[in-house]
Formats: structure tokens, sequence, C-alpha cells
């Protein structure tokens, strides 16, 4: 996840983090950069969408 201070996250990463799960976090603060790529937020939106809970999944605080 991370290298040379940067962060690349990918969306199992970005999930944990909507789980609010702790190791996640605590690697995530050692990032002096953190960068998500397009396709992720794009497999979020459809993962949003495809869901049970569409309306409080898009209304996320990373949305």
């Amino acid at each position: 996840m991370s290298m040379n201070g940067k962060s690349l996250l990918d969306t199992n990463i970005i999930i944990a983090l909507f789980l609010n799960e702790t190791i996640a976090k605590e690697k995530l603060v050692a990032s002096s950069q953190i960068f998500v790529p397009s396709i992720v937020i794009g497999e979020l939106c459809y993962g949003a969408r495809k869901s049970g809970r569409v309306q409080a999944n898009l209304n996320s605080p990373l949305s």
C-alpha cells in the first residue's frame, strides 16, 4: 500500500476505510500522499448502485 510515503489505494482498502478498520487507518496515516485511481472510484460507484442500500452507499462521506 505504501512506498516512499505514497499510497495508491485499491477498492478493498477504501472499503476497509468505510468499515473503519484500524489497520487500514494506521497504515494510511503514515502516507504523505494518497492516490485513488479513477477505476477504483468507478468500482465503488458500480458496487453502490448494485447494492440493496443504494442511497445510503451513495451518500457516504467519501462520495
